[in-house]
């Protein structure tokens, strides 16, 4: 268990953040890197040809450390969409085939599956999950042998509903299905073994609980598909990218692993920095100790939410990190805007309160909380 992280955050004592799932507050120290990043960029004498690999590749070896898998294996992307882009155009997907989402699953990851399944004429099957169930029976009862892509998330980022992804990969070995991932909403807070897991591709936008600037990301490939078309066709993804005299050459040739599918201008000297410092202090506190933090608090919480009338779902079905709950009947349409005015801040999606505490949050925040509720409700 983690004390509470508030001191290393830049949120006055009268802020009740609960909105991790929305976009994260950065650290301190990620402001600082990002900022003397910056200043060098202002200085570009000052720029060197490390400057463009170094961070680059500190990043890749800490993504990889955290989610047990080769550096090699991991590609630096801007966004979960470019991602789950290029995840689309390097699997294979057929007439009459079907690929499985759930229902509700954020738009970045369902635009692209229902795209290639129309130009294919390829079946898309969006599994409903009931407001308080787990994700995980709906979506193995909806696979068979046609399903070609499992197109999920570890939890669902309306509510948190939860998605066994150990049993999900088991169910696509038994079918012959590609397992495509974006673990946008819990990589960072949850403990996640891709080298486990093992889908065919894994993609985390860095803006939420993986504490990152914004428009910054990564993506887990394969080995199977390192040989894959990427995105773009990029200078710094190639073989004697280091030898800036020589760039004209233009070798056909990638550098090893998933490498190829990085995006352009990847050495960004504002944010990736930023990037780094956030792994490295995720790192420090080790994931599955966030994990357990997370759980304790957010199950105390939901006695809490449960009491004034709120209904959260149980902890079995959520993931341990998110809170969906349910608002009675009748509740005022403007709670959000109503809570933010006594600065308690958090979401809500498809008729669900989203509550997302993370490190920073005090007692006094979840007092602030229960308070303002019963105030409201």
């Amino acid at each position: 268990m983690l004390t509470h992280q508030r001191h290393l955050f830049d949120i006055p004592d009268d802020v009740a953040y609960l909105n991790t799932a929305y976009m994260s507050p950065l650290l301190t120290l990620v402001v600082e890197a990002m900022e003397e990043g910056t200043r060098l960029k202002a200085r570009p004498w000052t720029l060197t040809i490390d400057h463009f690999f170094e961070d680059v590749e500190k990043a890749r070896g800490l993504i990889g450390t955290l989610f047990n898998v080769s550096s090699t294996s991991v590609s630096i992307i801007p966004a979960a969409s470019y991602g789950l882009t290029t995840a689309a155009r390097n699997l294979p997907l057929k007439r009459g085939e079907s690929v499985i989402l759930l229902k509700n699953q954020f738009p970045s990851h369902t635009y692209p599956w229902k795209q290639k399944a129309r130009e294919v004429g390829a079946k898309v099957i969006e599994v409903d999950v009931p407001l308080g169930d787990a994700a995980t029976d709906h979506v193995l009862a909806a696979m068979d042998e046609n399903t070609a892509i499992a197109a999920l998330p570890n939890v669902l980022w309306t509510n948190g509903a939860y998605v066994d992804l150990m049993e999900v990969k088991a169910r696509c070995r038994e079918v012959g299905a590609a397992l495509v991932l974006d673990l946008t909403q819990s990589a960072g807070a949850l403990q996640t073994d891709l080298g486990v897991i093992d889908p065919d591709f894994a993609v985390v936008a860095n803006y939420k609980w993986m504490l990152g600037p914004y428009s910054t990301g990564f993506m887990y490939v394969a080995p199977q598909h390192h040989d894959g078309v990427p995105l773009e066709e990029g200078w710094i993804t190639r073989k004697g990218s280091r030898n800036f005299a020589r760039l004209t050459e233009n070798t056909g040739e990638f550098e090893v692993g998933a490498i190829r599918y990085d995006m352009g201008e990847r050495a960004n000297f504002a944010l990736m920095p930023g990037v780094v410092a956030a792994l490295e202090q995720i790192k420090a506190w080790e994931i599955a100790q966030i994990e357990a933090t997370l759980s304790f608090r957010n199950e105390a919480l939901c006695k809490r939410l449960n009491a004034l009338g709120l209904e959260t779902t149980a902890p079995e079905n959520r993931g341990a990190h998110f809170i969906g709950a349910k608002v009675p009947e009748g509740t005022r349409s403007d709670l959000l805007e109503q809570l933010a005015a006594s600065q308690v801040y958090l979401s809500e999606r498809n008729g669900s309160l989203r509550i997302t505490p993370h490190l920073w949050n005090t007692e006094h925040d979840f007092d602030r909380l229960c308070e303002a509720l019963a105030r409201l409700l």
